[in-house]
């Protein structure tokens, strides 16, 4: 008779259902963004179909939350990479308290950690990497004459 331990068929629906999460989250992001442009999209048909002017502020304020500045894009980065470096220290902080019940979890669990810690770097240097001033979407014609 087979233990209790985490292995064979338990390991494999666990490590399954891990990465069936994951998936289900970057799927629903995506899901978010097209619904929100859709959405985006759908309210300026209308205005145009309403027969009502459609000027570059009420563009810019309808398109505000999906172009956004480098500077909301930059912070947004770091936050997102500090949220994942400590979660990167939690997962490690998890490696070790499953090695006291279970010890070949130890390195498995760790490799895990320094990999989400890796995207966490991966975030914070891109967050440098965003370059500042004028985002592209607010350079049109008139931001380039200014003589």
């Amino acid at each position: 008779m087979q233990g209790m331990g985490l292995d064979g068929l338990g390991a494999g629906l666990a490590a399954f259902g891990f990465w069936m999460f994951i998936a289900a989250v970057v799927v629903a992001g995506i899901w978010y963004d097209v619904a929100k442009r859709r959405a985006q999209h759908e309210t300026l048909r209308r205005l145009i179909v309403s027969g009502q002017t459609v000027d570059k502020e009420l563009l810019d304020g309808l398109f505000a939350a999906t172009t956004g500045s480098s500077e909301r894009l930059k912070q947004e980065l770091m936050v997102y990479g500090l949220i994942t470096l400590f979660v990167a220290q939690g997962i490690a902080l998890l490696a070790w308290f499953l090695s006291l019940q279970y010890p070949p979890a130890l390195y498995p669990v760790l490799g895990a950690a320094v990999l989400v810690g890796f995207v966490a770097i991966g975030l914070i240097v891109a967050s440098r990497a965003v370059p500042s001033g004028t985002d592209r979407h607010n350079a049109g014609p008139a931001g380039r004459t200014g003589r």
